[in-house]
């Protein structure tokens, strides 16, 4: 690490956070597929449903926020309801969560799902339902993935699903009753983990943004980007590591400057 002002090191601190940047390094495919997904079924009013699988810090909502603000003008006309099923208490929570956003009046049971089924065959805007966390929704049966990707196959549907999460099978483990009408399986998008070389290039551009000498040395960067895709190639666990980098260099030299002798006479 180079020495700087403090004000650097703040900088660095802040650049290193799991923001969503501009640009996402090494995932310009999956962005153009998730953007192309998007404006063909939403834009085009064609229901259907999409399954985003990939470890953690792989980039997964990072790259659909990306798209979701590059395309917020297009998709305007449409309703888009993100949430994010951690925070739901048990896998049937996920339906009063979602009428709540729709709005719709709380119905318990059956006619709770009724009410949303009917909501989303009756004529309207298309709806983008995108659920984070999608493993969280496992139940006894399957019973609620098995209603919500069956709703996009609704006769007058108006429902785009997007389904996030860490397993790579779990429509084959789960869904496997979709299968069984192919029109209902959804389309499949796998990240995966990011190699030494990407994780390099994010941590350089991250760190790009902060002025003057770099912060963190090119040999270091590489260090850890290598270190990083050896295990997980989780891409804010590298981000994690050069801003515990920085603390620890900024308190030393915040330590060294203050047991600096002053000058003759001050």
């Amino acid at each position: 690490l180079a020495p700087c002002a403090g004000s650097c090191y703040q900088q660095a601190k802040q650049v290193l956070h799991a923001a969503v940047p501009e640009r996402l390094q090494g995932r310009e495919k999956e962005t153009g597929l998730l953007r192309q997904f998007l404006l063909e079924h939403v834009l085009g009013r064609r229901p259907g449903s999409l399954y985003v699988s990939g470890a953690p810090g792989t980039g997964k909502t990072a790259c659909l926020s990306r798209v979701l603000l590059d395309c917020k003008d297009k998709l305007a006309g449409s309703r888009t309801v993100m949430l994010n099923c951690m925070a739901l208490g048990s896998p049937h929570s996920v339906f009063p969560a979602l009428a709540q956003q729709l709005g719709l009046p709380v119905a318990t049971g059956r006619e709770r799902i009724r009410s949303l089924e009917r909501h989303l065959t009756a004529q309207g805007p298309m709806v983008l339902l995108v659920l984070d966390e999608l493993d969280q929704l496992e139940s006894k049966g399957q019973d609620v993935l098995y209603t919500l990707f069956e709703w996009p196959q609704l006769p007058s549907s108006r429902l785009v699903l997007v389904g996030l999460a860490n397993a790579l099978d779990l429509t084959d483990r789960s869904l496997a009753r979709l299968g069984a009408h192919l029109a209902g399986k959804p389309r499949l998008l796998h990240f995966p983990p990011y190699t030494k070389e990407q994780l390099t290039l994010i941590l350089q551009e991250r760190l790009g943004q902060v002025a003057g000498d770099p912060v963190l040395d090119s040999a270091a960067l590489q260090f850890c980007a290598r270190k990083v895709s050896a295990v997980s190639g989780d891409a804010r666990k590298a981000l994690d590591v050069c801003r515990r980098a920085v603390e620890v260099v900024e308190l030393e030299v915040r330590g060294q400057t203050l047991l600096k002798p002053l000058p003759k006479g001050e």
